[in-house]
């Protein structure tokens, strides 16, 4: 019998959102297809796949819309706002993807499932919100936004004021067994958007959302490992990791030890703002059982992952 390769695929924002962008819901679908590219190029390959995506522009879209409508419609938590965005998100890429199937004469369902994330009731983030998200305001903007929503705050020197939320590190997948059972039959499986939806386990077992947002590719990482997933595919919007980025001694990374990747990692080669989560998931996925991964951007995984210039962590 035929061994099943099987991976996931996460899919940076940009993907869907260019930066630079009019973020309109045309463009978004336009850039969705565009991406199937390079979903395409694997599912020829002979990969069973999971694709996660990432939604910053578009839950904090979202969320401008509950503060837009105060007083007129309801207020929705975050949690909602992420299950929102997970939801239209899966049902643009599962289209989009669909329709590329078709013009392929390939025979594969695809399916979306909105995925509940495990994370700790007291995960040190709950208490010391640092993720940025929303919009930018000024000073006295932003204290007013504050005092009505009960908001956390946080200036960034030169650029303003943004609302920060908790980001709690994703522990389990509760829908892993369906989502396993159907990548291991064939189906295409869209999961874990934005991160997945965090909620917690009370003391009776019950499950209790958390207005907080996971990290995409550390969430990948894990639901990857739990389905027994041996690659781990990150698209972003470079085509390799570096280390001493944009400096004159920059060096791009081929293939490398997840060893020595760690090493650059601890020495603060990959800030937390940009390559720091890939390669942190990446590590991640490697020490539990995954036995590949890759950083690169879509171009590069639309064309030849052979010849291409990537990054390869084994």
């Amino acid at each position: 019998m035929k061994k099943i390769k099987k991976a996931v695929v996460a899919l940076g924002g940009n993907a869907i959102s260019p930066k630079g962008e009019i973020d309109s819901i045309h463009n978004q679908f336009k850039n969705t297809r565009i991406s199937q590219k390079a979903i395409m190029n694997l599912i020829k390959q002979g990969y069973n796949l999971v694709i996660t995506h990432g939604n910053g522009p578009q839950v904090g879209n979202a969320l401008l819309r509950v503060e837009l409508a105060e007083g007129k419609a309801p207020l929705l938590p975050l949690g909602i706002c992420v299950a929102d965005t997970e939801g239209g998100m899966g049902y643009m890429i599962e289209q989009s993807l669909q329709n590329a199937l078709v013009m392929e004469n390939i025979d594969k369902d695809v399916v979306t499932i909105a995925t509940q994330i495990i994370v700790d009731a007291d995960d040190p983030s709950l208490t010391n919100p640092e993720k940025f998200i929303g919009g930018w305001y000024d000073e006295e903007h932003i204290k007013i936004m504050s005092n009505k929503f009960k908001w956390s705050i946080k200036e960034v020197k030169g650029k303003g004021w943004r609302r920060v939320v908790p980001s709690p590190i994703p522990r389990k997948i509760i829908n892993k067994r369906i989502i396993q059972k159907l990548v291991n039959e064939g189906t295409i499986v869209i999961a874990a958007g934005g991160g997945g939806i965090p909620v917690y386990v009370t003391k009776e077992g019950l499950y209790e959302g958390v207005d907080a947002v996971i990290d995409k590719d550390l969430a990948s990482a894990v639901l990857a490992n739990e389905i027994n997933a041996e690659e781990l595919f990150i698209l972003t919007d470079v085509d390799q990791v570096a280390i001493n980025f944009g400096k004159p001694n920059e060096k791009r990374l081929s293939n490398i030890k997840a060893i020595e990747l760690q090493k650059y990692y601890d020495n603060g080669e990959f800030p937390a703002g940009s390559m720091g989560p890939k390669v942190r998931a990446a590590l991640k996925f490697l020490k539990y059982g995954g036995k590949s991964v890759v950083i690169s951007s879509l171009h590069q995984v639309s064309n030849n992952l052979k010849k291409g210039q990537l990054t390869r962590i084994t």
